[in-house]
């Protein structure tokens, strides 16, 4: 080999990472996906994910398995696994808001950080819900006033199920007791799911939830919705106030659902997971499966999604550091 041989040669070693990975995603995927969700099924997370792994394997053509894979409170155990899985597109994950809380709740309790945001690459947000605070049919409040007013009679004592400390509903819940100046009695469970379950089976009094995991048992007549954390009224529960309409001008925070891949995913399977979600958030079966359980779709593209999950993460940070350290 002359000189010229071993400098062309020498140029083309750059450009095969490209093309192996040019190659490597027009051949994604190559076997089935696992969709892992870190919660209980009955949850946000869980809701989205199902109808959204099954458009999927219709677009892709290979299984896309949802993995329900709860532990460590709020979905810490669940998004750690999919951090750490390889990131060839075969290990995405469909997870919650509190996605940026769990590492902020490890630092304030100086343990080891199961994850980091930065190690995910946002793919597409799919549900952006306000959280509703629901109380059984049969207690006795009719308003939020009535809560707040029994509960400041009562500090400590009204008791509220989340989906584990720093979860999303956690966080939702302290944020509206911090702003109507009451003391609730946090009972931290595995998901939504459960916690759903103990407010139906009487263990805890009250709960802060997605539209989606409510609407059934409220159309059933076992709950009552009394506040929306939102900006604004929402179709699935049209006469349930706002906070900021009965004066609570600060709390407004949203449980929102999106995909996630690992950071290090290779750009030409991004783009080809980014085109079959926005394939998946026009489909009619998609949409009439949110529509049925009361969740808004609220799709976005992996740009804006990743604009969005900073400006949120940035809120719901603050919110836990003023939560402070609870066990």
């Amino acid at each position: 080999m002359d000189r010229r041989d071993v400098l062309r040669a020498a140029a083309a070693l750059p450009l095969l990472p490209a093309l192996s990975s040019a190659a490597f995603a027009q051949a994604y995927p190559a076997r089935n996906i696992t969709m892992i969700v870190p919660f209980p099924a009955g949850g946000q997370a869980d809701l989205a994910a199902r109808p959204v792994a099954q458009a999927l394997e219709r677009i892709l053509g290979k299984a896309v398995i949802v993995d329900n894979r709860a532990g460590g409170g709020g979905g810490s155990v669940g998004n750690a696994a999919a951090a750490r899985a390889e990131p060839d597109g075969y290990t995405l994950l469909m997870t919650l808001s509190s996605l940026a809380v769990l590492p902020e709740a490890d630092r304030l309790f100086d343990r080891p950080v199961a994850y980091e945001v930065s190690q995910f690459m946002p793919i597409a947000r799919v549900l952006a819900d306000p959280t509703l605070l629901a109380v059984p049919a049969s207690a006795p409040w009719k308003t939020a006033q009535d809560f707040v007013e029994d509960a400041r009679k009562r500090p400590g004592q009204i008791t509220y199920g989340s989906s584990g400390p720093y979860g999303t509903l956690h966080v939702a819940m302290e944020m509206f007791a911090n702003s109507a100046g009451i003391k609730l009695l946090h009972v931290p469970f595995r998901g939504a799911g459960p916690a759903l379950t103990a407010l139906l089976g009487g263990t805890v009094q009250a709960i802060a939830a997605a539209p989606g995991t409510l609407k059934p048992q409220v159309d059933d007549g076992k709950l009552r919705v009394l506040g929306n954390s939102g900006a604004r009224r929402i179709a699935s529960f049209p006469d349930v106030p706002t906070f900021q309409e009965l004066g609570y001008k600060d709390v407004e925070m949203y449980i929102w659902a999106g995909l996630f891949a690992q950071n290090a995913l290779p750009a030409p399977i991004v783009t080809r997971l980014r085109e079959a979600m926005a394939q998946v958030m026009t489909s009619p079966d998609v949409l009439k499966a949110f529509e049925t359980s009361g969740s808004l779709v609220a799709y976005q593209d992996a740009p804006a999604f990743a604009e969005f999950v900073a400006v949120d993460s940035a809120r719901l940070i603050t919110a836990v550091k003023k939560i402070g350290k609870v066990e």
